[in-house]
């Protein structure tokens, strides 16, 4: 069982990356701070004896994956939000990260996922197919696909 202290460092340093996740997933606010929300409830809940910053890091990623298939199934669910309401809290280094981050916003959700695990989280193919419970070729066909998605879009909105 975690202690409130330790429970309360591990919600500061994972929250913001979970929340990505769950936003990647759910394009919406709303509905990604539900899914931390439970994964966090269930982080305090467990008694599981992790072994390491990456093992709670990765174990908070799978619960929050879960969660999201479950509101994705949730016949109340609301169907996302405007991406301007969330972009515009965002701090972006580079004029050109902000249009990439629309871009992925608008792949599909299975696309998103991969690209937000492999390219902003840093988890490997194979991690990201454990996270996600799926096999890494499919991670990799994902992340193929998406990459040519993204490159088509932004190509085309260069001219």
């Amino acid at each position: 069982m975690l202690t409130r202290e330790r429970f309360t460092q591990i919600a500061q340093t994972y929250m913001d990356t979970i929340f990505r996740v769950a936003f990647s997933y759910l394009k919406s606010r709303e509905d990604a701070d539900d899914a931390v929300q439970n994964a966090l409830l269930a982080l305090y809940r467990t008694d599981k004896d992790f072994s390491g910053e990456e093992h709670v890091k990765a174990w908070l990623i799978r619960v929050t994956v879960n969660e999201c298939r479950k509101i994705l199934r949730s016949p109340w669910r609301k169907r996302g939000e405007p991406l301007e309401d969330y972009e515009d809290t965002l701090m972006f280094q580079q004029p050109q990260d902000r249009e990439l981050y629309a871009a992925i916003m608008d792949l599909d959700g299975k696309y998103r996922a991969v690209i937000v695990l492999y390219y902003y989280e840093g988890y490997s193919i194979r991690e990201t197919a454990r996270l996600l419970g799926v096999p890494p070729a499919t991670v990799g066909t994902r992340l193929a696909r998406a990459r040519e998605q993204l490159r088509h879009w932004l190509t085309e909105a260069d001219r």
